[in-house]
């Protein structure tokens, strides 16, 4: 009959072996979870089209402020011209 030693030699040993292999298991499946290059790749290109689509979108926003001012400055003198041309014949009584 074996000793109680030995016993627990043999599934120390044991039990280190299927931990070892428990181990290298979870890192293989880290490394292997870890996106592809072509996946990698498709990642960027999105970020570079989105980046770019942001880019226009901020430049027809401009666009159309810029129009909006041009419209509102240009309405505001269309009123004030009226009223310059009566001011001056008013005065002159």
């Amino acid at each position: 009959m074996q000793t109680i030693l030995e016993i627990n030699n043999l599934k120390t040993s044991k039990m280190k072996k299927v931990l070892s292999i428990l181990a290298a298991s979870a890192m293989l499946a880290i490394v292997a979870c870890g996106p592809s290059a072509e996946e990698k790749k498709k990642a960027e290109e999105k970020r570079v089209q989105d980046s770019i689509e942001a880019a226009q979108r901020n430049a027809d926003s401009l666009a159309a402020l810029e129009a909006a001012m041009v419209q509102d400055t240009t309405a505001v003198a269309a009123e004030a011209a009226p009223a310059a041309e009566t001011a001056p014949a008013a005065e002159t009584k």
